[in-house]
């Protein structure tokens, strides 16, 4: 088994800022109330002219210039997306002919919010088992367009971005651990009722607003807690290692205070959680992946640290994984 390790960060963020002065001015909301129960500030919005591939394209570039790949020689991408430019083909298929790499493998991965966790899970299966040399992982969203601007509780919550790894076999180092899971009894928590198979799309459905994203906030925190600790905890014993070990913790940027619950469960101190949700508010499956390149390009990471990722999401999926950089 061939080792495998991220040798490429690059993320990309929308021009635009909302702020929750702004959010103030269109909902029943205030700044004090969102941050104290957030811990966000501002979040970005694509331009009208902007879809999901767009960023990912733009923030997979910047990771293959990091990484300094030719993208005629990238083998497959991978695009974690729940706002995919349209329902098919991939998005991944549009990243792909816009890098001009035409020899790459492409597919998407909808698991929400752990979307980058089981995309770098994936890509380290292939490469460890000497399928393809290398991958593109992509985590790219753009929330705006399936967020309900009138919900007060939801629209203060989510933002626009993406963020990208390049993933190779390395010589020391690499992925030490994943863990993955998932609980489809509880889909209903958060979900976007209409558009699908299921609910298709309809005047009724539109006038009922069931093409947004719906969420039932407070069984979600409590789950999200007890996922989350979970899910790091067995990774890390997966690894043989203790939370003690770890340099740097990379989690989903929901919510501020399901991160510091979380950390106080895993005895580890504030210095060692990496923060960007006053920034940019939860981007879903690209939350992890500018959050990690942020943190390597700051210097929060460096060679030899031992690095979790850890995320939840919608389905309710979960996935953490151990990194040595």
């Amino acid at each position: 088994m061939r080792r495998v390790g991220i040798v490429g960060v690059g993320e990309y963020l929308p021009k635009k800022v909302l702020t929750n002065a702004d959010l103030e001015k269109m909902v029943q909301t205030s700044d004090e109330w969102i941050t104290t129960r957030t811990g966000i500030k501002q979040r970005r919005l694509a331009a009208k002219d902007e879809a999901s591939s767009d960023l990912a394209i733009k923030a997979g570039r910047r990771a293959l210039e990091d990484a300094r790949l030719n993208p005629k020689d990238l083998e497959l991408i991978i695009v974690a997306t729940i706002t995919p430019d349209m329902h098919f083909p991939s998005t991944a298929c549009f990243v792909q002919a816009n890098l001009g790499a035409k020899k790459a493998v492409c597919f998407d991965v909808s698991a929400a919010c752990a979307g980058f966790v089981y995309a770098l899970t994936i890509a380290q299966q292939f490469i460890s088992r000497g399928v393809y040399k290398n991958a593109l992982i992509i985590g790219a969203e753009v929330l705006s367009t399936i967020t309900d601007w009138e919900d007060r509780n939801t629209c203060v919550l989510f933002g626009d971005g993406a963020g990208a790894a390049v993933v190779a076999e390395v010589k020391s180092g690499g992925g030490l651990s994943t863990y993955l899971g998932s609980d489809g009894t509880k889909a209903d928590l958060l979900m976007i009722p209409g558009g699908g198979s299921r609910n298709p799309s309809t005047h009724e459905t539109i006038n009922k607003r069931l093409h947004y994203l719906k969420m039932q906030g407070n069984e979600v925190f409590k789950i999200a807690v007890k996922i989350m600790t979970e899910a790091a905890r067995e990774a890390l014993k997966q690894a043989d290692l203790e939370c003690s070990d770890v340099d740097l913790v990379i989690p989903h940027q929901a919510n501020i205070r399901i991160i510091m619950a979380m950390a106080k469960k895993l005895d580890l101190p504030p210095e060692r959680i990496y923060l960007n949700i006053e920034k940019y508010g939860n981007v879903s499956s690209a939350s992890t992946a500018i959050a990690l390149c942020e943190a390597v390009k700051t210097g929060r990471i460096k060679k030899g640290d031992i690095v979790l990722l850890d995320a939840f999401g919608s389905g309710l999926v979960w996935g953490a994984c151990v990194i040595k950089w």
